[in-house]
């Protein structure tokens, strides 16, 4: 991950990446997701936090960088934290980086995220998952922009943009004292929420397509399209995983099926179960197209 966001943030790489995340090579037309590509239009160029709020698999991250890769300031970093996945005891050294000495094993200086996202962004996901102590140091550095690294008392300015995610209720969390409430109101400033798949069913088949279309460069993989039967199961499924899990269904279908379409019966048992459909019309196959990436 460190490697990946090391080639990420070279000039080149973010200038690659920066055309993946075009506004117009996002996937869906339905009405809830043009609300959110409204919302990032609008927002981009500000530098305001936002706080991203959605079910887990629902595309939180690729908002994220979408707003960074729509700014002014594409070309500095965008610096990624995942807040639930680095233990309690690292992560205010990966925040906010610590002196040599400051505790066994630093036997170096090191810059943590905020120093590394300096003119850029940092996307602090799953933040409903800081504890309070690390709460009360997020807190100060939105308010003040500036800190100390672990150990050290010289007090660091930061330029930076912070755009925050979570698939919690924070107000919720607030209520039950698990999340400050001072630190709710200044993550709040522009809230989005990301509507879950089974709210935009008419995406789905340009979301099939388009994994289908990515998956199958540089596969020696026959799979290339969905039988209208099967791409009607697709769109009555509830997706508890949202987009995610729909991804990894249709990598499991390319790599598995033995014809070049994919039918109901190669489907999971639990898709082919047919409830009442929130949106019974509609579930009609698009062909390949070089549209949307």
């Amino acid at each position: 991950v460190e490697a990946h966001r090391r080639r990420e943030n070279k000039p080149s790489s973010r200038r690659a990446v920066s055309e993946q995340y075009r506004m117009e090579q996002f996937v869906g037309t339905s009405e809830p997701i043009r609300r959110v590509l409204d919302f990032v239009a609008k927002v981009a160029d500000c530098d305001s936090t936002v706080l991203i709020q959605g079910e887990s698999g629902t595309g939180k991250e690729l908002v994220a960088r979408m707003l960074h890769f729509n700014s002014e300031t594409k070309d500095r970093p965008l610096v990624p934290v995942n807040c639930g996945a680095i233990p309690e005891n690292l992560l205010e050294s990966e925040l906010f980086g610590h002196e040599k000495g400051a505790f066994t094993g630093a036997a170096h200086t090191r810059i943590g995220r905020f120093e590394a996202a300096h003119g850029g962004t940092i996307f602090l996901d799953e933040i409903g998952e800081l504890s309070l102590a690390l709460q009360v140091k997020l807190l100060r550095v939105l308010q003040e922009r500036s800190f100390e690294r672990v150990g050290g008392s010289r007090t660091i300015d930061v330029d930076v943009r912070v755009v925050a995610a979570t698939n919690q209720d924070l107000e919720l969390a607030v209520q039950q004292k698990r999340f400050r409430e001072d630190l709710y109101y200044r993550l709040n400033v522009i809230p989005v929420t990301i509507p879950p798949l089974r709210e935009r069913r008419s995406d789905i088949p340009q979301l099939v397509n388009h994994f289908l279309k990515r998956m199958m460069r540089g596969r020696r993989a026959s799979t290339a399209s969905c039988s209208p039967e099967a791409l009607s199961c697709l769109m009555d499924y509830h997706w508890p995983g949202n987009i995610r899990e729909l991804e990894n269904i249709i990598e499991r279908l390319v790599v598995l099926s033995r014809s070049g379409t994919i039918e109901v019966a190669d489907l999971p048992e639990r898709l082919q179960r047919r409830p009442v459909s929130a949106d019974p019309a509609g579930a009609q196959f698009i062909p390949f197209s070089d549209q949307g990436v």
